[in-house]
């Protein structure tokens, strides 16, 4: 099997689904219409046999998939807003908003950070490959906060080191379901591949794929259904943080992916069914503060990015009577 071709097994929570449903949860890269014409192309198997488009799964199936490969390619430089919370001429520290991928990747060729850094400096570092010029570390799509950018090679590779290293400070700022007993933990639990999930990583150990993870938090915020926590993550594991609290039993509100949920309406925070209006639609996950040593200056330098304004109007409903 070679790196275009996949094979998923079907889970009891995908029963009944047509298969180019099936397959889109698992190759979000992908569109709908063009999965569809790879099962049209016969590159797409359950157990074996060709099928439609409409053929619908069943549990324990087994999905072979062969992908073709979607262009590779830099970002094209867009004028896209940043809202930047630092720069000199080494460095630039940016506020990621929500949604906004960071660099290129199969689905997401545009409007990308990558490109609006494209577009508003005129020179970024290299080391990263060209789809990534000036990215030294990410956020997930969803996830907003600091993010940092170098401008020459010389800037990145001493900011690489210091997050290999582990001596950054990095300070996110959560929203979670329930009510948090202990003040503050640490996590302690390895992380490691989905066993059938791509997309997905999973607490999971004894396997190739796992690596220590570990994440400490403070209760800053207890309401009555939910929490507000201070994480200060130990290591940089893909997804770790929502991982760990999903974990524990407090799942990031709003994370589709570990916490099963997409939004909050106001009238849930005040136990009023009719009340609809859509606070939150996606992970209240927030970068809230990064301290580094400048790569160049050697002086400590750190960033603090404001809450988001959609994260802030869930806080302001809890902080009514009542909460």
């Amino acid at each position: 099997m070679d790196d275009s071709d996949r094979q998923l097994i079907v889970g009891w929570e995908h029963i009944g689904k047509r298969l180019d449903a099936f397959l889109a949860v698992h190759f979000t890269d992908y569109s709908r219409v063009q999965l569809r014409r790879i099962i049209e192309a016969s590159a797409v198997t359950v157990d074996g046999a060709k099928v439609k488009i409409s053929f619908k799964v069943k549990e324990g199936q087994v999905v072979d998939v062969q992908l073709p490969d979607l262009p590779k390619e830099g970002p094209v430089p867009e004028n896209i807003p940043l809202d930047l919370l630092y720069e000199d001429e080494h460095i630039a520290a940016v506020n990621k908003p929500p949604r906004m991928v960071v660099h290129p990747a199969k689905g997401h060729w545009t409007g990308t950070l990558t490109a609006g850094l494209a577009f508003h400096f005129q020179n970024l570092s290299s080391v990263g490959g060209e789809s990534r010029p000036g990215i030294v570390h990410r956020l997930d799509r969803d996830t907003s906060g600091v993010i940092l950018v170098a401008k020459n090679d010389r800037a990145h590779m001493g900011l690489a080191a210091q997050f290999e290293a582990r001596t950054t400070e990095k300070e996110y700022f959560a929203i979670v379901v329930g009510v948090v007993d202990r003040d503050r933990d640490t996590i302690d639990k390895p992380i490691g591949k989905h066993p059938y999930q791509r997309e997905k990583m999973a607490i999971r150990s004894g396997h190739k794929t796992s690596r220590e993870a570990q994440t400490f938090y403070e209760v800053t915020g207890r309401y009555r259904t939910f929490s507000t926590l201070k994480l200060r993550p130990r290591t940089g594991r893909t997804h770790q943080l929502r991982i760990h609290l999903a974990s524990v039993g407090h799942a990031v509100l709003c994370d589709r992916m570990y916490g099963g949920r997409a939004k909050i309406c106001r009238g849930e925070i005040h136990g009023d069914p009719t009340d609809e209006h859509v606070l939150l639609d996606r992970q209240a996950l927030h970068a809230h503060r990064l301290k580094v040593t400048h790569p160049i200056t050697g002086e400590p330098i750190e960033f603090i990015a404001p809450i988001p304004a959609d994260i802030q109007s869930v806080l302001d409903e809890f902080e009514k009577p009542g909460q």
